[in-house]
């Protein structure tokens, strides 16, 4: 089944895409643990590209699709293949699914190494209804062979759906342009695609938005802060900015997105930022489980990134990013400011708060989230949609699309960018107090 992600009636912007998606009613979100609740019926063939933890779980967080596809679509699921170079691992975690209660979704499932490996293999019987990329950031998101994994899901399965985690992609700043020629090519087929931006799918980030339409109002300020707790991040490529471009990029990406999904549109000519680097006094970092020694210098990522800019409406948005915390909870928070609106989204990885202020009132009301699940709502909001249950053609669709994915993957470059010309700067003006005095 093909069907446009986007809504013919919604403003569009040149890039082709939705400028701010409509909010879906909290009260139609489906808790994980309530009973497989979707409508169609026989096996739904699933493709996971990926065996890591963002598709089987760890210790490092609460990411672990494979879970979510089991509850949502319950005995219906079946796992026909998963794609990953390490073999060993995507053995393991087979062995481990094939051995629990999940068993029959995975008893039949074939491991490849590679998607060209899986094409020249794959079976009639199994053709897949829907591939979920959960591979690294590098490998996707380009035209080049090797990284062009969504070009050829396209190529080769016509109309099956995909869901791909964030950020976009990881590759050089200057394949943006052709980013968004996958972009194009991915909206022109119709396909229903989704971009793993889960805090969208928060009750409470829906309620902020629900507040602001019904209200009439319009943002003015958006601030930011995500503070990370580094202790437990183990994978060294994360720690190395050559390979994962970064903790804006690939960590941050989803704060600079809920700033975008409020605030708009960025003038990405307006991002200015500072940074924190590992060789400041300031940037010693005490508890690393990685060997940082390992990582050449000139790839170390900064320990702190405070980035302003201005959004096309003419508000205004700040974004601050650390690499301090120790332990294994983040602290993170983002504030909506409009014409006698405060609203306060605090902790949104684990127990969601939601504070607002509303005109008339100088106390905050406050609004708890029990049980909430980003992940599982994203993933069900997804499959409703690819089995076409929702007949209403006012009901939203995809809240993050590939090309707004893109959008904030270029806005996370920009602040990247900002940062490292201003320290470039910095260090220009030392040399030159050092050659004056």
């Amino acid at each position: 089944m093909i069907r446009d992600t986007v809504s013919a009636k919604r403003p569009t912007d040149s890039r082709g895409s939705s400028a701010v998606p409509t909010s879906i009613d909290p009260a139609k979100f489906q808790r994980m643990d309530q009973p497989t609740a979707v409508c169609g019926t026989g096996d739904f063939n699933v493709v996971f590209i990926g065996a890591g933890n963002v598709m089987f779980g760890s210790d490092e967080g609460p990411w672990n699709h494979s879970l979510r596809f089991e509850q949502k679509l319950g005995t219906r699921l079946k796992v026909v293949a998963v794609i990953d170079p390490a073999i060993e691992r995507a053995e393991i975690v087979l062995k481990a699914k094939c051995g629990s209660s999940v068993a029959p979704a995975y008893q039949n499932s074939r491991i490849f190494e590679s998607l060209d490996e899986y094409i020249k293999n794959k079976s009639e019987v199994d053709q897949p209804r829907a591939f979920v990329i959960g591979s690294p950031p590098m490998f996707r998101g380009s035209v080049h062979p090797g990284r062009d994994v969504e070009l050829q899901i396209l190529k080769h399965f016509p109309g099956v759906a995909v869901f791909c985690e964030k950020p976009i992609a990881t590759g050089p700043k200057d394949e943006i342009t052709e980013l968004f020629a996958v972009a194009k090519q991915v909206k022109d087929s119709g396909v229903v695609f989704s971009v793993g931006y889960m805090l969208r799918y928060l009750k409470a980030v829906q309620m902020m938005k629900r507040i602001l339409e019904e209200n009439n109002v319009t943002v003015m300020c958006t601030v930011a802060r995500y503070a990370c707790a580094y202790e437990s991040i183990a994978k060294p490529e994360w720690w190395d900015k050559s390979l994962s471009n970064g903790p804006i990029i690939e960590q941050g990406t989803h704060f600079c997105d809920l700033s975008r999904y409020f605030g708009g549109e960025v003038d990405i000519s307006t991002v200015a930022a500072n940074s924190l680097e590992w060789n400041e006094t300031a940037g010693h970092l005490s508890k690393l489980r990685i060997d940082e020694s390992k990582i050449a210098p000139e790839n170390r990522i900064s320990r702190v990134t405070s980035a302003n800019w201005k959004y096309e409406s003419g508000a205004v948005g700040s974004l601050t990013h650390t690499v301090a915390l120790q332990g294994v909870n983040y602290s993170c928070e983002l504030e909506v400011f409009a014409d006698g609106y405060q609203l306060k989204l605090v902790n949104p990885y684990v127990e969601p708060i939601l504070y607002v202020r509303r005109p008339g009132d100088d106390f905050d009301e406050t609004h708890q989230f029990e049980g909430d699940d980003p992940f599982f709502t994203e993933v069900s909001n997804w499959i409703d949609i690819v089995e076409d249950i929702e007949h209403d053609p006012k009901a939203p669709l995809i809240l993050s699309s590939f090309t707004d994915a893109c959008k904030t993957y270029e806005f996370t470059w920009a602040i990247r960018e900002a940062s490292e010309r201003s320290l470039q700067n910095r260090k220009k003006s030392s040399a030159v107090d050092k050659t004056t005095s």
